[in-house]
């Protein structure tokens, strides 16, 4: 099987590990986790997701809310609304716990083993792009703190802030999933206090008055795009940290620490951007909220915004290696994780050198939705129909099996998803691209409908057939 890795067991200690260590280069990658390497409880899911989402990135999309012309209230109640869909998040890593496997394998069950492909590939440029956005703002956190050191001009200090930035992400992405859970946990305790001053910091001075303007349906529906593109872009992911939890493992206690850990961090920082974007111009988000807070204050902001992108490009990084392997290429995580971070670079340098950041960043936000919305549609109501219950080795059969269907391609999962990818490219509303239906629907940007599109095609197209496995 391509991407498979054997792992090593040691016996004789307390528990037996397949080198899934700190600081160790993990050797399993999308290969069923054995259940005697399994370990960990449900708490280790609520930081890996409350320390992934303490960046920067949040703070941008609470400020874009109020940039479309929501009032600070209204903003708020988006940002919470957003904070929400990452219960979706911890129901997808209910799959992980029943298979030890990667989410973007247990896909295949959806989509078929060769239908899962295209899919794989469209998540996998996404996720990369995402930790483009992560990277860049960390980058341009770091290059200000140099000015603010005295060195500033040419192209020298963003390069530097580049390659530190990009060292960071790759080293802990390296060395894989024990240490990035250990990584997220340690930098959630210091980025949640220090986010924590700044929400006290920047929330005082909030402007709660209404806007001069009702904002219509496309300021609305914008600010929902824009605030649930960071929820729906995990999709993809959940299974590739709850795939070492033992099987006992409580699925409400998965559900319920992802849940909660995402929705603090975003919620939180969500507020703080809101706050901000109606006291400074958040055109320039990282100044802009710089601005706003003393002096004493600001380089320890800067560390802030840099660890903030760090520990959230770490998971995104480190998913993309696992699914380079579910795409086929035939090396270890630890070799296939050099082809993401190479691209990570080459995007994150365009970004920086060749292209205005803030619009480059809203026009992919805008899009993120056309992917993840119909594909997670698909990918939870499978999972639903199925009671999360897999053919483990249907998953891993490169031909044959429980989810090979017609050679392969399962006509129902992929006719759902190109049902809500249609639905999605009409209806959305981005500076790349605008839908035919928007004009008509008085501006709303409805690609979130997607999911609801692709899942409830596939519930009609799939019901009878799609069951249970039972061994």
């Amino acid at each position: 099987m391509l991407g498979h890795e054997t792992a090593a067991v040691t016996t004789g200690t307390a528990r037996t590990t397949g080198r899934d260590e700190v600081f160790q280069v993990e050797e399993h990658g999308i290969d069923p986790i054995p259940d005697a390497e399994r370990h960990g409880s449900a708490k280790d899911v609520f930081w890996l997701w409350f320390g992934s989402n303490l960046t920067f990135t949040y703070v941008i999309n609470g400020a874009l809310a109020v940039a479309f012309g929501l009032s600070f209230w209204q903003a708020t109640a988006v940002v919470v609304i957003g904070g929400l869909a990452f219960l979706a998040i911890g129901a997808a890593g209910l799959s992980g716990v029943r298979t030890g496997t990667a989410t973007l394998v247990v896909s295949r069950a959806a989509f078929g083993r060769r239908g899962n492909w295209p899919a794989g590939l469209l998540n996998w440029i996404v996720s990369i792009g995402y930790t483009v956005v992560n990277t860049v703002v960390g980058t341009l956190a770091l290059e200000a703190f140099l000015a603010d050191l005295g060195w500033s001009g040419g192209h020298a200090p963003r390069a530097l802030s580049l390659a530190v930035t990009l060292a960071l992400t790759f080293a802990v992405a390296l060395w894989g999933h024990a240490t990035v859970q250990f990584a997220e946990r340690w930098m959630a305790y210091v980025l949640a206090v220090g986010f924590a001053a700044l929400v006290v910091l920047v929330l005082p001075g909030a402007d709660t008055s209404a806007p001069a303007a009702a904002p219509g349906a496309q300021a609305w529906s914008l600010a929902f795009v824009v605030v649930l593109a960071g929820p729906f872009s995990y999709l993809p992911m959940p299974a590739d940290y709850t795939r070492y939890l033992p099987r006992a493992t409580s699925l409400r206690a998965v559900t319920r620490s992802a849940a909660l850990g995402g929705f603090l961090s975003s919620v939180a920082l969500g507020v703080a951007g809101a706050a901000a974007a109606t006291q400074a111009d958040m055109t320039d988000a990282v100044a802009g909220a710089e601005g706003l807070l003393p002096g004493w204050f600001q380089p320890l902001f800067l560390a802030l915004v840099l660890g903030g992108s760090v520990t959230n490009s770490i998971i995104t990084l480190y998913s993309s290696s696992l699914n380079l392997q579910v795409l086929g290429i035939p090396w270890s995580r630890a070799r296939a994780i050099v082809i993401s971070a190479a691209v990570t670079a080459a995007g994150s340098l365009g970004a920086l050198f060749l292209t205005d950041f803030t619009t480059s960043l809203l026009s992919f936000l805008s899009l993120l939705i056309i992917v993840f919305a119909p594909w997670g549609g698909v990918f939870l109501a499978d999972m639903v129909l199925r009671r999360c219950a897999y053919d483990s080795a249907g998953l891993h059969a490169d031909t044959g099996g429980a989810y090979w269907y017609r050679s392969g391609w399962h006509p129902a999962g992929l006719t759902a998803l190109l049902a809500g990818l249609v639905f999605s490219a009409l209806t959305c509303d981005s500076e790349l691209w605008t839908g035919p239906l928007v004009a008509p629907l008085g501006g709303a940007d409805l690609t979130l409908l997607g999911a609801a599109v692709s899942a409830l095609v596939y519930v009609l197209l799939a019901r009878g057939h799609v069951t249970p496995h039972r061994p």
